[in-house]
């Protein structure tokens, strides 16, 4: 099995006027390697399986996560200068770049780049000391030059927002997260203060997320149909009481392999996951 290391080697970087770039670094990466670590996780590459990839594995991801960190603190940094979004674009088609190079040509990572990206830039923008929480900067600072930008019409995204009217990543961005505050964050919060496992807390938030989230990704490889599916195994899941009741990890391990058995995929809500847990390390309970 792929072990972590418990400490990255992260060198010193000055601190920016909202959260030092070396902070929003370190929490950006651990999002993304927590998502990885979370298992039972339907669909989707852990440190137990590949899921519905064949193409990818955890190695890929943690090769992925680390060649990321630098645009995380390039993101922190700036939004601490007030960056327009179409910097921010940049920065991302520059990171999508050393993502590729370092998989070898997979993409484990290009949500999470848009998503987590965004995030990290309104983290490092200079705010009042009562700062607004983070997906609300995001709309406020890029909210409309996210709305209206032009993606490429081949990418999967592209094609399934056309066929099916889902917004996906660029729609959840510009309303500012709202899947990850109204729904995957409350969930990991409360399993988290319940259960006082992390792991546990990450796959309830995991499971409310694709219980309502249109993701792209399902209807990309299912269709109306595949999405349809995974949601309602997600409600089953979580009414039968989540992690909060006795042996939810075979019910979690059946989802998954169910999801498997039809080559399904969630991952928008893999990659809200991750910003759920970024979102968490650097907002106060609120």
């Amino acid at each position: 099995m792929l072990s972590l290391p418990n400490q990255l080697p992260f060198p010193h970087v000055e601190p920016a006027c909202g959260h030092a770039p070396r902070a929003v670094r370190n929490a950006a990466v651990r999002a993304l390697l927590g998502e990885l670590v979370t298992y039972p996780k339907p669909g989707l590459v852990s440190l137990c399986d590949s899921g519905s990839h064949r193409d990818m594995d955890a190695a890929s991801f943690v090769r992925s996560s680390l060649a990321l960190r630098r645009y995380f603190e390039q993101a922190a940094a700036a939004g601490a200068q007030g960056a327009r979004f179409a910097t921010l674009n940049r920065l991302g088609r520059e990171a999508e770049a050393r993502m590729l190079r370092a998989t070898g040509g997979i993409n484990t990572h290009r949500g999470a780049i848009f998503n987590l990206g965004l995030l990290a830039a309104a983290a490092g923008e200079c705010a009042p000391q009562d700062r607004a929480p983070l997906g609300q900067r995001v709309r406020q600072l890029w909210g409309a030059d996210i709305a209206a930008h032009r993606r490429d019409g081949s990418s999967h995204g592209s094609r399934v927002t056309a066929t099916h009217g889902a917004g996906g990543a660029q729609a959840e961005a510009a309303a500012g997260f709202p899947s990850v505050y109204r729904i995957a964050l409350p969930a990991y919060r409360d399993a988290l203060a319940r259960s006082g496992a992390a792991n546990a807390a990450r796959v309830q938030a995991f499971f409310a997320l694709m219980a309502e989230l249109a993701d792209t990704n399902l209807l990309h490889r299912g269709g109306a149909g595949g999405l349809a599916f995974a949601q309602t195994a997600a409600r089953q899941f979580l009414d039968a009481g989540g992690v909060h009741r006795s042996g939810w990890q075979s019910h979690a391990v059946r989802v998954h392999r169910q999801l498997v058995e039809r080559w399904l995929s969630p991952g928008g809500s893999a990659d809200l996951l991750a910003a759920c847990l970024f979102v968490a390390a650097l907002e106060p309970t609120r």
